[in-house]
């Protein structure tokens, strides 16, 4: 791939953008507002002009409520020799173009499983899509030639191709992305009018499920208008789920001791579901998820706390796995977290131990 069309420069495209053009691939990009393609050409991401004929590959990095009507105009213009997308969703956009009677072998749809609670270019980076799986929905129909341009793509970007039906992608996301979200924007709901000493309470716990509920609305909106079916299935579980679970509640507060156990029953029940769910989620690397031990050490929030610690750790020769940060409340300090190999835990503490740090058992 020599060169690409960029059109939609927020977050997703911009990121694409970026990557493709620091690996020397001559980007155009496009927008419907010229000042955000303007910006994304400002951060390096490439030009704003339009190409002088048709380039290798087109993607459309519109919400998916427009990705067909931006395909579609883009394809009967000819702009490019393939065309892809990266809508969250993608049988709906598939569905629409047939509808049109475009020829479709030039066309793929994708989805890179990456993202942050920040839009627009600004918060774009080359590196977004890193080791992050990257959709791919190939049909009977599609031309080799744009499943190379895309997997081209894919490695400019050092994503992982992953191979999907386009409806079963769109189900999966459901599970995996849009019906959490909502989930977590319902809890953090709960937060708006509590009282504020409640709400100074608030620990990793609550930080950690709320997290996503910063996205931008319209965004979701848009996204969860092209998934809707799965994601209310998802949700009609749910609430399956919440009414077990209050009932089980209930029972926890009567003074019928058959009640009572029939109450504990019920909430193990779903805490042990949770269990089995929780374990299934991919840990590092997409790996199956592995047991760390945890070495806690409290530090101060100055400059350059971090940077030492893990210095210290590094001189012990232990690898960090994952990190952990809990800031405490009304104070400037805080409790960071250090993921490692079990084998390596009393390694690391006595090391940290030895360079002054406080461990918390």
């Amino acid at each position: 791939m020599r060169t690409a069309l960029v059109i939609g420069t927020g977050l997703i495209g911009t990121s694409a953008a970026l990557a493709l053009s620091q690996r020397g691939v001559a980007v155009h990009l496009a927008d419907h507002d010229p000042e955000q393609a303007r910006t994304a050409a400002a951060l390096g991401a490439g030009t704003d002009e339009a190409p002088d004929g048709p380039v290798d590959l087109a993607v459309v990095a519109a919400p998916p409520a427009h990705v067909a009507d931006v395909l579609a105009d883009a394809m009967r213009r000819g702009v490019a020799r393939g065309y892809i997308d990266v809508a969250s969703v993608k049988g709906g956009p598939r569905r629409e173009l047939q509808a049109r009677g475009l020829d479709l072998t030039p066309y793929l749809g994708t989805h890179p499983m990456s993202g942050r609670e920040k839009s627009g270019p600004l918060a774009a980076t080359g590196d977004l899509f890193e080791g992050r799986p990257w959709v791919l929905t190939p049909t009977r129909d599609t031309d080799t030639e744009v499943l190379n341009l895309a997997l081209e793509l894919v490695s400019h970007c050092r994503a992982v191709p992953v191979v999907m039906d386009a409806d079963a992608h769109d189900r999966a996301v459901a599970l995996v992305s849009h019906m959490p979200h909502l989930v977590s924007s319902m809890v953090a709901a709960r937060l708006e009018n509590a009282d504020e000493a409640a709400v100074r309470l608030c620990g990793q716990g609550i930080r950690d499920v709320t997290r996503i509920a910063a996205s931008d609305p319209r965004m979701w909106i848009d996204i969860l208008s092209a998934n809707p079916g799965p994601v209310a299935d998802l949700l009609t579980d749910v609430a399956a789920d919440l009414e077990e679970t209050v009932r089980a509640l209930r029972a926890l507060e009567s003074s019928d001791e058959h009640k009572r156990r029939e109450g504990v029953t019920g909430i193990e029940d779903v805490l042990r579901r949770g269990n089995a769910g929780q374990v299934r989620v991919p840990g590092k690397h997409g790996s199956a998820p592995r047991v760390y031990d945890t070495v806690a050490v409290l530090i101060d929030d100055q400059p350059g706390q971090l940077a030492r610690i893990f210095a210290d750790a590094e001189r012990a020769g232990v690898n960090i796995e994952d990190v952990r940060i809990e800031h405490a409340t009304g104070q400037q300090a805080g409790l960071i977290q250090l993921m490692v190999e079990p084998k390596a835990a009393p390694v690391l503490t006595a090391a940290l131990r030895e360079r002054g740090w406080a461990i918390r058992q």
